[in-house]
């Protein structure tokens, strides 16, 4: 493996336990800022609105090397995450999440071309994947070691050690990861040109829905497992090591199927698993030994369409491959805020904490269609 793709994957293993981590610790930074749960759930929506915000500004860096522009994100990262960890308030710490959120998109997006530019010969899902496998190695560790530190100690801690983290990413990506050329300067406006196209927005809405439909149920996984599932707090832990394996094997097995069989086809798989996943939490939400497994495939699949779709839409933006590379991030967030969003409306209603599930399962379901409507018209025309 190369050390390279392993310097980038540092930097996908900080955003992600800068994003993921927020659904398991809730309750405690809820409890902390003197808010309700779905209240501190807009903390989840505003670091995706960072994340939408901050991709576009890669049309304003198009010209800088690629590995500046890695380094650059990074240290907005640790700022973002430093500020959280000292929020006052409950609108400081919205702010600090914004800011979080800015780097995550462009990131993905610099470090998805660089991936596949130092990738072997058709590996480049493969390498790709590698990248993102700093985000599943987060739910796997990472996640899990917030929630401890925030049940043990301090919710703050996790954002702070996030921080601290950035320090070694800036040094392994000036380390290891060489220079790589950049690519062609086609000027502001061609950068937007491939969105005149059908088949990046499919892969967009596709992206937008499936994802939005999994967080619908994610954003509120802590109190679901403990309210109605009847697990412990103390074993929330273990279980976000269950689900952060689900997301390293989906990981995995997506960039290794999309290689073999097409990005379009393996996404389109994933995402119907999901949404048949969504509705079976609904319905066994309360038993008990069952959950932990339908979590474990549902976060399977969320990983599984990751790179493959990352892929897909930097072969269908060309002339804007940076820009189509974060827009994907982009379209991920947008997801996230949509589920957190949705997810909440029930639980405010009064509803129990499993309708939230029921709810993201139309939305993975359109994910689906349009995916099957891709995969028809393009890949099937192109392969």
């Amino acid at each position: 493996m190369k050390k390279s793709l392993i310097a980038l994957a540092f930097g996908t293993l900080g955003l992600g336990i800068a994003e993921f981590v927020m659904m398991a610790i809730l309750p405690y930074v809820a409890k902390d800022l003197h808010i309700s749960i779905p209240t501190a759930g807009h903390l989840i929506s505003a670091y995706a609105l960072g994340v939408c915000a901050g991709a576009p500004m890669l049309t304003l860096a198009r010209k800088l090397p690629l590995k500046k522009i890695l380094l650059g994100l990074v240290a907005i990262m640790m700022i973002g995450n430093i500020c959280a960890a000292f929020s006052p308030n409950y609108e400081f710490m919205l702010i600090a999440r914004f800011i979080s959120g800015l780097p995550h998109g462009a990131y993905f997006g610099v470090a998805s071309i660089v991936a596949e530019k130092l990738a072997d010969k058709g590996k480049g899902s493969e390498a790709v994947s590698i990248m993102i496998a700093g985000m599943t190695i987060a739910n796997l560790f990472g996640v899990p070691l917030g929630t401890s530190l925030s049940t043990l100690l301090s919710w703050r801690l996790t954002f702070l050690l996030v921080g601290i983290w950035g320090v070694i990413i800036l040094y392994y990506i000036w380390k290891w990861v060489p220079q790589v050329e950049g690519l062609p300067d086609t000027g502001f406006k061609r950068q937007f040109r491939f969105l005149k196209t059908t088949a990046p927005w499919l892969i967009l809405g596709a992206t937008m829905f499936g994802n939005g439909g999994v967080f619908c149920w994610y954003s509120y996984i802590n109190p679901l497992l403990t309210n109605v599932s009847g697990f412990s707090a103390e074993s929330i832990t273990f279980l976000m090591v269950l689900a952060g394996f689900g997301m390293v094997i989906g990981n995995l097995t997506g960039g290794r199927l999309a290689d073999k069989f097409t990005p379009g086809r393996t996404a389109a798989a994933m995402q119907f698993i999901i949404c048949i996943t969504l509705l079976s939490i609904f319905f066994a939400a309360s038993v008990n030994w069952l959950m932990p497994l339908l979590m474990c495939i549902c976060t399977l699949g969320l990983f599984a369409v990751s790179s493959p779709l990352q892929v897909s839409i930097i072969h269908f933006s060309k002339g804007g491959e940076l820009l189509g590379a974060a827009c994907i991030q982009v379209a991920f967030n947008l997801g996230n805020a949509l589920g957190a969003t949705i997810g909440a409306l029930p639980l405010q209603a009064g509803f129990s904490y499993r309708y939230p599930a029921l709810l993201g399962a139309p939305f993975a379901l359109l994910g689906f269609i349009l995916l099957i409507v891709f995969v028809k018209k393009y890949e099937t025309k192109n392969g």
